[in-house]
């Protein structure tokens, strides 16, 4: 098999595909089956060209495209889809998401992705098990569960991670948090720029007249369509609540910065005429008071007190202490 077809199975019963031949007859065949491809890997695009020839122009292009949106557009009785999914390849960001294109026939489904994508995994598992999908409607179905699966769980993390963040704020402000307030707004904002188009395309996807998806099928996408829903009201609502964080955790620490900048200049106004005193009783001319005087020194410091507590006195009456 070529090395960029990453899985090939006859979804009833489920068999693997091993040769190029057997997954050739099989696509010409009546019967369900699945081929998922490396998108930007050598061949793809012949074998596409080859295979799926009577596509038009604007499925193929969508497929194989660098870049893609959520979306969905029927094309007779087969149905062009892209979807989302999160990024749980190692050293990656899951917010990342990796686009999920799928071409969807009553017999024959071909779906390409840019990277591995965890849901892709789990499906190929479930159908080797057994287990998993044995007709186009369910395969579409079993996909939308796990990627809506994965986005409403990571949504749920981040919203916890919120309510910790939060917490911190409210109860002990410091300048490291917020580096970490302005992390989970990035990650809010890279999702949402998926999450309301993969939902509206669900909904799209479960009302649409195709004879591959039965009332049990456009029942379990309606469910993935509420769920995305449910994950996108999640993500609008920490994202007000982080912008409040971040403006709640800039005023109290510019309230920090300006008490210290009022102490600071409250003990400015007490030390800095004790200051002047002191350097011009220092200086070394002749002719300078009491300096032939024992107890000169002593009195000197009582004046200094004195001034001190007077100063004291008038910021007092002033209410600035």
């Amino acid at each position: 098999m070529e090395d960029f077809i990453t899985h090939a199975f006859a979804l009833h019963p489920g068999r693997q595909i091993d040769t190029s031949d057997a997954l050739a007859a099989l696509l010409e065949a009546p019967d369900p089956a699945w081929v998922h491809l490396q998108a930007d890997a050598e061949g793809t695009h012949e074998w596409m060209d080859t295979t799926l020839s009577y596509l038009p122009g604007v499925v193929h292009d969508a497929l194989l495209a660098q870049s893609t949106r959520p979306r969905v557009a029927r094309f007779g009785d087969g149905v062009l889809l892209i979807l989302r999914g999160l990024n749980t390849n190692p050293g990656a960001e899951p917010e990342d998401m990796v686009s999920l294109r799928m071409w969807v026939e009553p017999s024959r489904i071909v779906t390409l992705s840019l990277r591995e994508l965890a849901t892709i995994r789990d499906l190929a598992a479930a159908i080797q098990s057994g287990e998993g999908p044995a007709d186009a409607g369910t395969l579409l179905a079993f996909v939308a569960d796990l990627l809506t699966f994965r986005l409403t769980d990571y949504v749920d993390a981040i919203d916890v991670e919120g309510d910790v963040l939060e917490k911190a704020i409210l109860e002990n402000p410091t300048p490291d948090l917020r580096p970490r307030v302005n992390d989970l707004r990035g990650e809010v904002v890279d999702l949402r720029q998926f999450l309301m188009p993969q939902r509206d395309t669900l909904s799209r996807l479960a009302t649409m007249d195709l004879p591959f998806l039965t009332d049990e099928t456009r029942r379990r996408l309606s469910e993935a369509q509420e769920a995305a829903q449910r994950a996108l009201d999640v993500s609008e609502s920490l994202r007000e609540r982080l912008i409040v964080l971040r403006d709640e955790l800039t005023d109290t620490l510019n309230e920090r910065l300006n008490n210290s900048l009022y102490r600071l200049s409250v003990i400015s106004m007490v030390f800095l005429p004790l200051g002047v005193l002191t350097g011009l009783m220092g200086i070394n001319l002749a002719g300078m008071p009491g300096a032939d005087w024992t107890p000169a020194f002593w009195v000197f410091t009582a004046c200094l007190l004195g001034i001190t507590v007077v100063l004291l006195i008038i910021l007092r009456v002033s209410r600035w202490l």
